[in-house]
């Protein structure tokens, strides 16, 4: 298949990339990756410590997003590493590679949905929330979300591996989900549905948003837990925003591509990763852990905790 060099063809800009220019990238790339990382495992384990958290429909969904923020940062740090120094992967292993971060990247959006939804029943429904919104309903829901996540990377694979050559299932790749739709056909198709399956999305959780909003706004007398509400709303707005543009960024990357040169390009690719891709998963810490009291009184009791046995340790 004469279309199927195109991954080949892709990767020789990456590996004739300026290095001074790569080397920079590398260092900002860490500079925003590691401390989200940091931050996200230590939230995974606060949750992980108290039962509060473990047994509430609001804290377990809150688990997942991390779950899958700090999944999608590592996996995509790996890829940035093996993309600096030129490891080529074979085909067979970077498959399965680029299933799951395409599948953990679908899970976000839909894990907001989830989570605006259960407070779109707590607040809008609040006699029926302990009946609809459980615990074992919470795990349906993740194990749902996984499902439809997988689909589309998983109906990849199949149409590649059914028309394929040996030839090119056998070669060596610079890992990217380019590999797995090599025609330009396929890829627009995949994109188109990428944004009408996100507009559908945030169609349903701005629609939740302004009613939780309204009745929040009509249930309260302070104006300062209004203005709470509003601040939280606009911060998953910013989030969703920020999910959206992800899927566009390749668009834009391939107009700047056709237009300008190359080094401009990789400067919009690299401005789009750090701003869409990675700051998008800094923003569910910041709407939950730090706003959310019960669990940034939980993060400050770690901390000191552990704070305590290291000064112990170092006596």
């Amino acid at each position: 298949m004469g279309s199927q060099n195109a991954s080949s063809d892709e990767q020789m800009p990456m590996i004739q990339a300026d290095p001074g220019r790569r080397a920079i990238s590398f260092l900002l790339t860490q500079v925003f990756v590691l401390p989200f990382i940091v931050l996200i495992f230590f939230m995974l384990f606060t949750f992980s410590r108290k039962e509060a958290f473990r047994t509430d429909t609001r804290y377990i969904l809150f688990g997942h997003s991390l779950l899958v923020d700090l999944m999608f940062l590592v996996l995509t740090d790996l890829v940035v590493i093996l993309s600096y120094n030129v490891v080529l992967i074979p085909l067979h292993i970077c498959i399965p590679f680029c299933m799951l971060m395409v599948t953990i990247t679908a899970c976000a959006p839909l894990t907001i949905m989830a989570m605006c939804l259960e407070r779109f029943v707590a607040i809008c429904m609040p006699l029926r929330h302990n009946a609809i919104s459980t615990s074992r309903r919470a795990l349906m829901v993740i194990l749902m979300i996984w499902i439809l996540s997988f689909i589309s990377p998983f109906v990849d694979m199949l149409i590649l591996v059914s028309t394929a050559s040996r030839e090119y299932l056998s070669q060596k790749t610079l890992c990217h989900y380019e590999i797995m739709v090599p025609e330009g056909i396929r890829r627009f198709a995949r994109g188109l549905m990428g944004i009408l399956g996100m507009l559908i999305i945030l169609i349903i959780e701005v629609v939740c948003y302004v009613m939780i909003f309204l009745a929040a706004r009509a249930a309260s007398s302070d104006k300062k837990s209004a203005s709470k509400g509003h601040r939280t709303i606009s911060l998953h707005i910013l989030q969703l925003f920020l999910c959206s543009a992800e899927i566009v960024c390749p668009y834009i990357e391939n107009v700047v591509a056709m237009q300008y040169d190359f080094q401009t390009y990789l400067i919009v690719r690299l401005f789009n990763f750090l701003v869409f891709s990675i700051t998008s998963r800094a923003v569910s810490p910041l709407v939950y852990g730090f706003r959310d009291e019960k669990f940034f009184a939980a993060m400050v009791y770690y901390i000191r905790q552990n704070k305590k046995l290291y000064i112990t340790f170092r006596k």
